[in-house]
Formats: C-alpha cells, sequence, structure tokens
C-alpha cells in the first residue's frame, strides 16, 4: 500500500490486524498527513486542510473509520482504535499550530502597519501654556520686591484663629472681626477660640509664623490664596489673591515704606505713576494708611477707570503695631518692640491684574475658559 494510493481518496483494505500491520497502515496516513499539512499558508488551505481530514461526511477520517474500524473483527477494534485516535491527534495538533501561526503572522503584519509613519504628513503642533493673567502678575510683584532684596514665605490656607487673628491685634469681640466675612470650618465649637480653625481671611498670619520662626532684620513677601464669604460679582469673589510685604529691623521709618511703595509701584506701572497716602486704620498697624496711585490709564487727567479722580486706590499699609511685636515676643525674644520697628504692606493681586489687563469681570480669571485665557498667551 502506498501513500498515492490513500491520495487518490480511497481508502483500501487492510491487509492484515497484526500490530505490525496496522503501524505500516497508519504510518501511509500519517505520511499524507504530514505532507498536506505542510502547505498551509493561507486561511484556505487551513480550511480545506481541516475538511479534508476532519470532515463530517467526506473527510479521510471519517472514511478510515467506515472502512478500518467498523470492520474489523472485534478483537482488532482496540488496536485500530488506539492508533486512530493518535492519527487524530496528530491532524488537529498540526491544524491548531497552522492556525495560530497564520494568526500570529497576521497580527504582526497589522501591528507593523499601525507603526507605519506617513512622513509626509505635517507634524503634530504642541499646543504652548502661558501664564495665568493673575500669576503673570503675582510674579512681577514678586520679581520687584526680590531686587529690592525680599524673600517670600508662603503658609497655610487653613489657619487657627490665633494666628489669623489674635496675634494680629484682632482681641475677641474686636469689630474688625465682622469686616473678614470669615468661612469658619466646621466642628470647631468644643475647642478653645484661638485654636478653632478657618480659612484664612488675608496672608497676614504668615508674617506672624516667619518671626516666630526668623529673628530681625527681615524682609518678606508672601503670595496666596484667601478666602471670604463675600457674594460674586464683577470685583468680588469668595476666594483670590493677595500679596502682603513685611520689613522689620532697628530704625524702620514711615519714610521708609512711602519709598518701597512708590519705587514698586513706578518699577510695576511706569517711572511717571505717583503715589500718595491717606489715613486709614488697620488693627496690626499703627499708624496705619490707604496707597493711591496716579491713574496709569489717564496720567491723571481722569478717566472712567478712575472715575474721572485721577487716581485709583490700591493697597493698605502702615507701621506695625508695637503688640503685634509683643506677641512674636513670646517665641523671639529678638522682636522687642523698644528696639526694632518695622512697616507692613498688602494688595490684591486679582485686582491689579484686572487694571493692568482690562479685565471687567474677575470671574473671568477663575471660569478656566481657554477663550479667555487664550488672550494672554
Amino acid at each position: 500500500m502506498h501513500v498515492s494510493e490513500i491520495a487518490s481518496g480511497d481508502i483500501p483494505p487492510l491487509s492484515g490486524y497484526s500490530e505490525d500491520q496496522l503501524d505500516k497502515a497508519f504510518a501511509a496516513i500519517s505520511g499524507e498527513v504530514e505532507a498536506s499539512s505542510a502547505a498551509l499558508s493561507t486561511p484556505e488551505a487551513i480550511e480545506a486542510f481541516r475538511l479534508q481530514w476532519l470532515g463530517r461526511k467526506q473527510g479521510r477520517l471519517k472514511a478510515i473509520s467506515d472502512a478500518w474500524l467498523k470492520s474489523a473483527p472485534a478483537e482488532a477494534r482496540k488496536l485500530i482504535g488506539q492508533r486512530f485516535n493518535t492519527l487524530k491527534a496528530e491532524i488537529e495538533q498540526r491544524l491548531e499550530h497552522a492556525s495560530s501561526s497564520h494568526g500570529a503572522a497576521g497580527l504582526d503584519a497589522e501591528a507593523l502597519a499601525s507603526k507605519r509613519i506617513d512622513v509626509t504628513l505635517p507634524g503634530a503642533r504642541r499646543q504652548l501654556g502661558a501664564e495665568h493673567p493673575v500669576i503673570r502678575t503675582q510674579n512681577e510683584l514678586l520679581a520687584i520686591f526680590a531686587r529690592m532684596g525680599y524673600s517670600v514665605s508662603i503658609g497655610p490656607e487653613v489657619e487657627t484663629d490665633y494666628y489669623n487673628f489674635e496675634s494680629l491685634n484682632f482681641p475677641p469681640g474686636h469689630p474688625a472681626r465682622d469686616t473678614q466675612d470669615t468661612l469658619v470650618i466646621a466642628g470647631q465649637d468644643r475647642k478653645p477660640l484661638r485654636d478653632r480653625l478657618l480659612m484664612r481671611t488675608h496672608t497676614s498670619p504668615v508674617q506672624m509664623r516667619t518671626m516666630e520662626q526668623h529673628p530681625p532684620p527681615l524682609r518678606i513677601v508672601i503670595p496666596g490664596k484667601v478666602h471670604r464669604n463675600d457674594a460674586a460679582d464683577a470685583t468680588h469673589s469668595p476666594m483670590f489673591h493677595q500679596l502682603e510685604g513685611l520689613c522689620v529691623d532697628t530704625n524702620i521709618t514711615f519714610a521708609d515704606l512711602k519709598g518701597t511703595l512708590d519705587h514698586a509701584m513706578k518699577e510695576l506701572y511706569g517711572s511717571s505713576v505717583r503715589t500718595r497716602f491717606f489715613p486709614s486704620f488697620f488693627p496690626f498697624t499703627e499708624p496705619s494708611a490707604d496707597v493711591q496711585i496716579s491713574c496709569p490709564f489717564c496720567g491723571g487727567s481722569g478717566c472712567r477707570k478712575c472715575k474721572h479722580s485721577g487716581w485709583i486706590e490700591l493697597l493698605g499699609c502702615g507701621m506695625v503695631d508695637p503688640s503685634v511685636f509683643e506677641f512674636a515676643r513670646l517665641k523671639q525674644p529678638a522682636y522687642d518692640p523698644k528696639k526694632i520697628s518695622g512697616f507692613a504692606f498688602g494688595m490684591g493681586i486679582d485686582r491689579i491684574a484686572m487694571m493692568k489687563y482690562g479685565i471687567t469681570d474677575i470671574s473671568l480669571m477663575f471660569s478656566g475658559d481657554l477663550r479667555f485665557l487664550e488672550q494672554f498667551a
């Protein structure tokens, strides 16, 4: 019996049922399986191979079963069945291997195609970011004071009543506390008043924290977010930004304060800008003053932005109250109000940014609207 005879489609009868005769018959079939599986390079060839050997009606295995297994005597069926199962397993294994190899090749081809680069396409343009107007204004102010020898200090936005009020000469019951519209943290009623937590209403607490950690001389500016229970409108927001400053040394006078702020405003708005001071009140400074600058838009002649007065109120300042130094002295004895003096000032960064860039509604700066922000790119 030859492989060519089997390939013709006929299943020849077995010459005998001894193990040697069965081994030779099934070896011939196995040779044909090996020969036909060598060409399984396409999905069509794999499917043809499956139908040729495993087809339910015309498959070669079914024909072998009908010709050899069903007609065999009972004592030979076990030997034929064992070899039949081995042949079937071989066919299935070759089929599985061919299918997986072709699938992997297909995946590799797809992966390669997905990684192809069309060098004729225009490159992807990376959009460049820009500083937010508040951050840009803050950085300008910090650079101005850095050139005057000031360093930057920061502190927590959630503060205690002691640092936010008491240590800055806002004793309990002081009417100035009512002007701060404070946002307090819930569940603090059982704590002593000075330990209760709140959202800081100004960056002034960092002044006290810094004095407790560093002896004089001291020159710092403090940028940061602050929070007040203000109704939102075009010029007010419950969250805004401040920049405060503190200078402490021996023989610091009000003239030093005026010279510092006059120079800072000229750096920010131009050398033609003038400053003037009016008496005011802040619990942590004495004397206190409000600072106005000549309108940088009309040069002081009067316009809509300065309400036709020629002047714009911009910040508050004053000499540090001796009682504030007494609080700092509890942890840092060098702050003796009889030996040192100092001044402090504070300004709203958001308001300066609105003036500088002609922004009419403060909420635009916190809306995250790219149409607004892209104007400053």
